[in-house]
């Protein structure tokens, strides 16, 4: 069982947009069953490829005791019905934010073995789906805050 580090919010490979994987290959299947296992803990939802130091479109979730993963997904649907509940990333340990979300999302992709797939879901889900690929866009859920919550975020991360 590999369970890899995570890389916290400075190291830039969090802030450069992951490349489209090309090759479904051993290295891929590697890295997917890292990113499964990496997410396979209590309170983690989600894990993308930079976040393990890894420039790659490929993430992991666990969500509702289901863990999957996604290669090169891109976000097809989002709902116009908003969540804003409140968000944390494991790049960002300890930090958590209200964050609008659609309630509703769909991504599509590919499995391990270059198969097409598509995720959907609502709430936690759909919260997942749109947090991760932002990783991928080499975004953070930091980027996404405005206004009073997001002075405080800031405030609490130069504080920690």
């Amino acid at each position: 069982m590999t369970i890899r580090p995570i890389r916290e919010l400075g190291d830039p490979v969090l802030r450069t947009p992951a490349d489209e994987v090309r090759a479904f290959d051993r290295e891929l299947a590697a890295l997917v069953r890292d990113l499964e296992q990496t997410v396979d803990h209590p309170g983690r939802a989600g894990l993308a490829a930079p976040q393990i130091g890894v420039s790659a479109r490929v993430f992991s979730y666990n969500v509702d005791g289901e863990i999957g993963h996604l290669v090169n997904p891109r976000v097809v649907e989002l709902s116009e019905e908003t969540q804003d509940g409140d968000e944390g990333c494991l790049s960002i340990p300890g930090i958590w934010a209200p964050t609008v979300r659609a309630m509703h999302a769909v991504v599509e992709g590919f499995d391990v073995h270059g198969e097409p797939l598509r995720l959907s879901g609502s709430g936690l889900m759909a919260r997942c789906l749109q947090h991760e690929v932002d990783h991928l866009d080499g975004k953070v859920f930091l980027d996404r805050l405005t206004g009073d919550a997001r002075k405080a975020a800031l405030r609490a991360l130069r504080d920690r």
